[in-house]
């Protein structure tokens, strides 16, 4: 783990949870695309920048969630480098706490406020291609969480943070992550057309082919659609088809897989009523879901 691995004369990752981009700039700067998970994974981070004489630059991140901006706090102190990140990730970024509070929905309890779901504080900028190393081009990948993004670098190596599961984690967490499906599906569809030297996902093998993995994850997202319409054939609330979605899938409910998972099942209720998929109303004081 924390393996650097070179993919181009210019381009790294370092084996991690969630991989880690490294470009070097010249003979001495460097960036990083994301930081890992915690302030353990920046120490392990500038272990390798000392090792190789690296100087960081900047850190740019593609989105706010802990585990890419985990090491962001550590690294900015021990190398005063820039942090930039996109759209409202950027607010995430600079106060953590709304990450659990947004995935719980009000202020989280304490099983909530940890390196998981809460990064440290670290002081980031908004990412537009004005700071952009040169040659660098920035990717809209919106869908997974608000404005994430990924990088194009001069070399053609293309990261795409969150925006695919391996088949492995398809297979072991059956239901991923998900803010906003309708944008991860056009996500999706436009990362199956892409071209490039080498694909970098952070949660799945890099390859040169990515289409494959990309289809993969749109039949997981239309899967996961058919079987909330399908418990819906009767009127159900919000936790019923959370606990048969648990059931059916053979997940294990804690406090952790209870936001994760009940954060992307509302965004999949919303998605199938936006989509006149399902119909919702109010019975007895609670909310009703409903196949039309």
């Amino acid at each position: 783990m924390y393996e650097l691995i070179q993919v181009t004369d210019r381009s790294y990752y370092i084996q991690s949870p969630a991989k880690i981009g490294l470009v070097r700039l010249n003979d001495t700067d460097v960036c990083l695309i994301d930081s890992g998970n915690d302030k353990d994974a920046g120490r392990k981070i500038k272990k390798l920048l000392d090792a190789n004489g690296w100087t960081l630059k900047a850190i740019y991140n593609t989105h706010s969630n802990a585990d890419h901006i985990g090491g962001n706090r550590y690294l900015q102190g021990q190398t005063g480098c820039a942090i930039y990140a996109p759209g409202i990730e950027c607010d995430f970024t600079c106060h953590p706490l709304l990450e659990p509070s947004f995935l719980y929905g009000g202020y989280p309890c304490r099983d909530l406020r940890h390196k998981f779901l809460l990064a440290q504080e670290s002081c980031a900028q908004p990412l537009n291609d004005d700071v952009l190393p040169e040659g660098f081009a920035r990717i809209p990948l919106p869908g997974h969480f608000f404005d994430m993004v990924g990088f194009r670098t001069p070399d053609d190596v293309v990261y795409l943070a969150d925006c695919l599961s391996s088949l492995e984690t398809l297979e072991k967490y059956q239901i991923g992550f998900v803010y906003d499906v309708a944008a991860y599906l056009e996500t999706l569809e436009r990362v199956k057309t892409m071209s490039a030297r080498l694909f970098i996902p952070a949660h799945a093998a890099a390859a040169e082919e990515i289409a494959p993995l990309a289809q993969a994850n749109i039949r997981k997202v239309w899967e996961i659609g058919e079987k909330i319409l399908g418990l819906c054939r009767e009127p159900l609330c919000f936790e019923q088809i959370l606990q048969k979605l648990f059931t059916a899938y053979g997940l294990e409910m804690n406090f952790e897989q209870y936001v994760l998972v009940g954060s992307t099942v509302r965004s999949y209720l919303a998605w199938l009523k936006d989509t006149g998929k399902l119909s919702a109303r109010f019975e007895d004081n609670l909310l009703l879901w409903e196949r039309m």
